[in-house]
């Protein structure tokens, strides 16, 4: 080993590591206490946006099924007035009737389950946009660059 040491000694004789390490630039360490309690608050919110998420499916499942057994319900009031007897043109008037409602129900159907699953999304949304700018501000505080 005192072999290893004279060979460092001839070969860097000037060679001084304290001297080294203190002209390098390293940034101090941050704040592991605040790093951990950063990333739990990370965690936090994007459980909170997942649960918030999972909710507003939900809801678009509850409505979607109310939709569908009126849709349903519908359905057979509509069998049992075009069953009943009529003459061949009030028959098509009724249908004819009856195919624009179901399709003005469809429609505003289809933009009521839009509108909740946005309305979700935009709410899962900014709780996490929420989060992103204040683990921003958190981090440039731990790192000193205000």
């Amino acid at each position: 080993m005192a072999d290893n040491k004279d060979k460092t000694a001839t070969f860097l004789p000037n060679f001084d590591i304290k001297k080294l390490l203190g002209d390098m630039k390293i940034p101090p360490a941050p704040d592991m206490e605040a790093v951990m309690a950063a990333h739990k608050r990370n965690l936090e919110a994007l459980t909170e946006a997942n649960r918030v998420a999972l909710e507003g499916a939900q809801a678009v499942a509850r409505r979607h099924m109310e939709i569908l057994q009126s849709t349903m319900s519908g359905l057979t009031e509509t069998l049992k007035e075009l069953s009943s007897a009529g003459s061949p043109t009030s028959r098509a008037a009724k249908q004819t009737e009856m195919l624009k409602q179901a399709y003005e129900n469809a429609v505003a159907n289809t933009k009521e389950l839009g509108d909740l699953i946005q309305k979700s999304n935009a709410e899962a949304l900014q709780k996490l946009n929420t989060r992103v700018s204040e683990a921003m501000t958190e981090m440039q505080t731990l790192l000193g660059k205000k």
